[in-house]
Parts: C-alpha cells; sequence; structure tokens
C-alpha cells in the first residue's frame, strides 16, 4: 500500500488529505482510468477541462478548490458522451437517481442505488 494511503481514506501527503473530498478522488481516478483505457488523450483530456473552466461563469472558489473538480467532472462528463459512451439524459438520470437514494440514506450510512438504476447504469 502507498505510504499515507489508508483503504477507505482520502489520499494524504506531508501537508493533509490531497483530495477535501471522497467524490474529488474518484472524479480525478475516473478520468484516469478513462485515459488508461484509450477513451481519450492527455491533451484532449487537458484541452476539455481547459474549455470546460473558461466557458464556466466566474464564481468564488471555496477554500477546498470543489470548484475546480466541478470542472473536472463537468469536463469527464463532456467527454463521455461526446465519446458515445454515455448520453447527456442517462448522466441526468443517474445524478437525479443518487440525489434521491443520499436523500434517503440516514446519516452515516452507505448510500446504495436501487438495483434496477445500477444495472441499467452497467448497459
Amino acid at each position: 500500500m502507498t505510504p499515507g494511503v489508508e483503504l477507505g481514506a482520502l489520499p494524504r501527503d506531508a501537508d493533509g488529505p490531497v483530495f477535501a473530498e471522497p467524490w474529488q478522488a474518484q472524479a480525478f481516478a475516473m478520468a484516469v482510468l478513462l485515459h488508461e483505457q484509450g477513451l481519450f488523450t492527455w491533451p484532449e483530456w487537458a484541452a476539455t477541462l481547459a474549455a470546460e473552466i473558461a466557458s464556466a461563469p466566474a464564481i468564488d472558489d471555496p477554500v477546498d478548490g470543489s470548484a475546480y473538480y466541478r470542472h473536472w467532472l463537468a469536463a469527464l462528463e463532456r467527454l463521455v458522451v461526446a465519446r458515445g459512451v454515455a448520453s447527456e439524459s442517462n448522466l441526468a438520470g443517474l445524478a437525479a437517481a443518487w440525489q434521491t437514494a443520499a436523500a434517503a440514506t440516514p446519516h452515516g450510512r452507505p448510500i446504495e442505488l436501487p438495483p434496477e438504476v445500477q444495472s441499467a447504469a452497467k448497459q
């Protein structure tokens, strides 16, 4: 195991957590994995991320850097749709299902999507 990384914990360096929230680490990992699988080149990724940042309205970026990772996620969604891996409506449906599941999940419990949503997402 990598020093400073525990299963289920956020990666850390000497200054503390590398990511402020687990979703940021997951978005980062998804982009790296999809690049490694050949869905896009790293220059394509960088150009898409830069375009996403440039097209976004100026907002105050919280200290945790979450605005940057929202751009990261939007760029990832843009590439996934452009490559035909998922449609915008599929992504919107998954986001809505996730929000519904999160709202119905007691604090401290894992959020789980219904089996029918999980199976539809794998298709």
